[in-house]
């Protein structure tokens, strides 16, 4: 697809067509088989942890958005997939490095031609999207969504990170929970419901339910 073709799509909502620059859902779950995940939301509260070499650790390392690492003791340093749901600036997009980003906000006016045309580009279905809105009667933050795809996968263990379900807001802007679309006791109480009849799923100390 040429970068005018990529725009008229967008514009278009021609999902088909965006559709076709993504590499397939079955390629991204078989290359989380067997792995040990850190996801890691964006809470303030993770800024006062040591988590970083944890995180580190893992055998894949996935952020979210601006993906903030304040310091390395608490965040660590590696970014190997990024969950994306919003423009990054070009110093954003190097600092972070990762090597594969997956897209999934349902607006796709947002989604810009570099990162779909990045090594190992992912769009997350509207189907999928719609889906946990309904289930959560609201619409999902970035970190429930791919809480949602990770697990479908054969994972070895998904670590949370910095998840704490905007009690101590996050690192990512100024907002309160009140003023984002997200029903944040209702992911925490799903997240809750998935730890239990999931053992692959493991909340620290930073990611109790109660920003990701």
């Amino acid at each position: 697809m040429t970068r005018l073709g990529f725009l008229l799509a967008r514009l278009m909502r021609d999902e088909a067509a965006l559709s076709r620059l993504s590499v397939p859902q079955a390629d991204v779950l078989a290359a989380l088989a067997g792995k040990r995940v850190a996801l890691i939301g964006n809470a303030r509260a993770l800024a006062d942890s040591d988590h970083g070499a944890a995180i580190d650790a893992a055998d894949l390392v996935i952020r979210i958005n601006r993906a903030p690492m304040p310091a390395a003791a608490s965040h660590g340093t590696r970014t190997d997939w990024l969950g994306l749901a919003m423009r990054l600036s070009d110093g954003d997009r190097a600092r972070i490095g990762a090597s594969r980003v997956l897209w999934m906000s349902p607006k796709r006016k947002r989604l810009d031609w570099q990162t779909a045309t990045g090594a190992g580009f992912y769009l997350h279905p509207l189907a999928d999207y719609a889906a946990l809105r309904d289930l959560l009667a609201a619409p999902p933050t970035t970190g429930a969504m791919l809480i949602d795809l990770l697990l479908r996968s054969r994972l070895r263990m998904l670590t949370l990170y910095g998840f704490d379900f905007f009690a101590s807001q996050s690192l990512s802007g100024r907002r309160s929970a009140a003023q984002v679309p997200h029903d944040f006791g209702s992911e925490a109480a799903w997240v809750d419901a998935m730890r239990r009849r999931d053992p692959r799923l493991v909340l620290t100390g930073a990611s109790s339910p109660g920003p990701g």
